[in-house]
């Protein structure tokens, strides 16, 4: 495989960095954050007209059909600046869920809707700590009974893919048997909520066996979305640390400060070609699909963590005021950290993964 991006996915990631450069400047993350505000909805809006939440849709569903690494590249760049938008819960995890365990009905109802941004769905599975088993449910004549909690952008989703077993159902939520309360969440531009089913209608996807896949095809688009908020931690720092003056000199021309800079770029590499290489499998070699995701998650996780958290030092000070910008990167890497399971499910994953090996998944 190519370990770049081709002319096509080049092209889309400048019109993608284009638009979000332009819309989602720091000052209006704070403006949304002041205002309380569920999700920047007008950038939603236009991330439909422009066909981005349809990349990989099929074209017989109003997306454009694309592939992994076409998804991958707008993942990467709406991490770049930390967009207040439901693009991981809606398209990555649920649209990707009716595509591959909907019924013809069930796709044609749903995936029109969600790849022009009309409909936001969220994706269902925790249920506080610990693993991602969907015992907590029951499902019986068509009623959902039980609560899932965090769930991320519930608050401005009008349907959710909830996990129940090994199963998956579709519940719309706004019937009566539904009820949403909002959590606190340390990134204040992802809402998290827990959800309450008391009797609520619900309609199983026949697909079955297919969780793992989807949380390792959304491992890797949350990758992509870490390698973008880490390369912006790098460009943040890079800028400050050119900016500033010590003691009569740069802060670049000291040596502490450029091994700390050379180690973020290190780590962001890695985590990059780790990302590029499960977006390929996940399109082309899906047997490789559970190594390569977990460790493209493992790898930018780890990249994201060290690149806010040097980011937060080389600014000193005034790094951890809320004018700074670097807090917005702490605390979406937080959160990328924990939302598709810890990290041991992980590590567990990559290991199972390995020939002759067998992990205890905890």
């Amino acid at each position: 495989m190519d370990f770049d991006l081709s002319d096509e996915q080049k092209m889309l990631a400048e019109q993608a960095r284009g638009l979000l450069a332009e819309r989602t400047p720091y000052d209006h993350l704070r403006r949304l954050i002041d205002g309380q505000a569920e999700w920047d909805e007008p950038l939603w809006r236009e991330l439909g007209e422009m066909g981005f939440l349809g990349a990989n849709i099929p074209e017989r569903f109003g997306g454009l059909g694309l592939g992994e690494l076409d998804l991958g590249v707008i993942a990467q760049e709406l991490g770049r600046v930390n967009a207040a938008v439901p693009f991981s819960s809606s398209i990555v995890l649920a649209a990707d869920a009716i595509a591959r365990a909907g019924s013809e009905a069930q796709q044609a109802a749903w995936l029109p809707r969600l790849a022009s941004g009309e409909v936001v769905a969220c994706f269902a599975s925790a249920e506080g700590p610990g693993p991602l088993l969907g015992q907590g449910l029951s499902f019986a004549d068509g009623k959902l009974t039980g609560s899932k909690h965090p769930v991320a952008d519930a608050g401005v989703a009008s349907v959710a893919v909830v996990q129940v077993g090994g199963s998956l159902a579709l519940v719309a939520l706004d019937q009566p048997g539904v009820t949403r309360t909002r959590l606190d969440s340390f990134d204040q531009l992802r809402p998290h909520y827990r959800i309450d089913f008391a009797g609520a209608e619900a309609e199983l996807l026949p697909g079955r066996g297919l969780i793992p896949t989807l949380l390792d095809r959304a491992a890797v688009q949350g990758a992509f979305e870490a390698v973008g908020a880490a390369e912006a931690c790098l460009a943040m720092a890079l800028g400050y640390v050119k900016d500033r003056q010590m003691f009569g000199r740069s802060l670049s021309s000291y040596q502490a400060i450029k091994h700390k800079l050379a180690d973020m770029a290190v780590g962001i590499e890695l985590a990059k070609s780790n990302a590029y290489y499960a977006g390929w499998a996940a399109g082309h070699a899906p047997d490789e699909l559970p190594a390569a995701a977990a460790a493209a998650r493992l790898s930018a996780i780890k990249a994201l963590e060290f690149a806010a958290r040097e980011n937060l030092q080389v600014h000193g000070g005034i790094g951890y005021t809320f004018e700074a910008n670097c807090h917005f990167y702490y605390r979406r890497e937080r959160l990328l950290a924990v939302n598709l399971g810890p990290r041991g499910y992980w590590a567990d994953r990559l290991l199972d993964a390995q020939p002759g090996t067998q992990a205890k998944v905890a």
